[in-house]
């Protein structure tokens, strides 16, 4: 717990606020090597998370279908989703762009 904290303390003093600090390490923790390659990670609170934050997090991971969250009794969240599909890749374009030759 002491490299948390000393992790966190720069991002105090940028000015962040709680909840922008939290979803910063949040974020760490899912696109963690180790998490990306078992398409799994541990959420877990530390005692300065405010519930108001922590709950906006929870809500805002719950709105994500391809996202499966599973809460255990120690009050961590372990997240698990599977791998992007070719259709998860498409990107639509809202206009249609027209093709320019040179002459």
């Amino acid at each position: 717990m002491g490299v948390e904290l000393e992790v966190m303390a720069p991002l105090q003093q940028a000015g962040l606020t709680s909840l922008e600090r939290l979803g910063l390490r949040v974020s760490a923790m899912i696109n963690s090597p180790e998490a990306q390659l078992g398409r799994r990670a541990l959420i877990h609170r530390l005692d300065t998370d405010s519930d108001q934050d922590w709950d906006e997090i929870m809500e805002l991971l719950a709105e994500n279908d391809r996202l499966r969250m599973t809460f255990c009794d120690d009050g961590s969240v372990i997240l698990q989703w599977d791998t992007a599909t070719d259709d998860d890749r498409v990107i639509k374009r809202a206009v249609e762009l027209d093709l320019v030759s040179q002459e």
